[in-house]
């Protein structure tokens, strides 16, 4: 099985548990999202551990054993990418598995269990024309107003949406152009949405224009923009001006 295949299938796996822990009704709000990321993560480090030994792990739900930073290949995952919205009964949640290797999100994929769909960095994907109004998608609760800043200068439509992995995989199948975050998330909130992005030929990166790197001591990485390659610039553009 490569490396691709086992993410893919690792992630499906978690997703089919998310959705059955969810159908039995026994916990609700906070309870229910406790219980999906600590059952969740637990299928996921089993399923690495006994198919890639070797590899280093690093969990949003688990701790953190800084010796993965000296190793090549790092597990990156959130094994419940949108909690809320998993309490809430919505769809826009999801489960991400990448594998960084020497820093890079080589491997990845991004599982959409409510939506019965899952994206990886393996599949092939096709061209998709830009509108001439670009859509973007951004937190359905708290848009960052480096979003916003964006957003007011291209006229861009707002699409509304829970998770990083949701909004992300929005741009990759076509139903949005742009996402840009800003405010804080970590290497597990973005390696697997960044790493099919890329495969997709979609630009992926910082929002100064610097490359997404991961496995850092500190794990936080707290902004990040994936688009279509052709308005990468434009957008980086339009933040470079906007005075801090």
């Amino acid at each position: 099985m490569t490396d691709a295949e086992l993410a893919r299938d690792v992630a499906d796996e978690a997703g089919r548990l998310l959705l059955a822990i969810r159908a039995e009704g026994c916990e609700t709000g906070k309870a229910l999202g406790v219980r999906g990321d600590a059952e969740a993560n637990a299928l996921i480090l089993a399923r690495l551990a006994l198919a890639r030994p070797d590899d280093a792990v690093l969990s949003e739900e688990a701790s953190d054993d800084r010796v993965r930073c000296a190793a090549p290949r790092v597990w990156i995952v959130d094994p419940l990418d949108g909690t809320r919205e998993y309490a809430e009964g919505r769809e826009d949640w999801a489960v991400h598995v990448a594998l960084a290797v020497d820093r890079v999100p080589l491997i990845g994929a991004v599982a959409l269990p409510a939506q019965g769909v899952t994206f990886d960095s393996g599949q092939r994907f096709e061209s998709i024309a830009t509108p001439r109004r670009p859509r973007m998608v951004v937190s359905r609760t708290r848009p960052p107003e480096a979003a916003m800043t964006v957003a007011r200068a291209l006229d861009a439509e707002l699409i509304p949406m829970g998770s990083a992995g949701a909004k992300a995989m929005a741009v990759v199948d076509g139903r949005a152009d742009i996402y840009l975050h800003s405010g804080g998330q970590y290497e597990w909130d973005n390696c697997a949405p960044a790493a099919v992005a890329i495969a997709a030929g979609l630009s992926a990166t910082r929002l100064d224009g610097a490359p997404l790197v991961y496995n850092c001591e500190d794990p936080m990485l707290p902004d990040l923009l994936i688009c279509r390659a052709e308005l990468r610039d434009v957008v980086l553009g339009i933040l470079a001006a906007t005075p801090a």
